[in-house]
């Protein structure tokens, strides 16, 4: 499996366990008094974050991205839907040099 497609399948995830965190537990956290909700979910949402800034290093160095480029989809990570915009841009850049 390539670097690209392990990127793309971790931006996925990231994506799916930020937005689990920000809008199923905190709220638990905070309006149903499940603090567990979030120690979990920030625990997986924190580890898939450090995953994706790792294969985003490695995708940056091997397919020879432009700075612009990787620090856009570095900062696509701080918002919560913006890793599925990023896994639907890789998925139509074939020559992955448009951006």
């Amino acid at each position: 499996m390539d670097t690209l497609s392990i990127f793309r399948k971790i931006a996925v995830a990231e994506g799916i366990s930020y937005v689990v965190l920000v809008f199923i537990a905190m709220p638990l956290k905070y309006w149903a008094e499940m603090p567990l909700a979030v120690k979990y979910t920030g625990w997986a949402h924190g580890l898939l974050f450090m995953l994706y800034v790792v294969v985003l290093i490695m995708a940056w160095v091997e397919y020879k991205w432009s700075f612009k480029k990787s620090a856009l989809i570095g900062a696509a990570s701080l918002l919560p839907f913006a890793p599925f915009w990023v896994d639907k841009k890789l998925s139509k850049d074939n020559s992955n040099k448009s951006w």
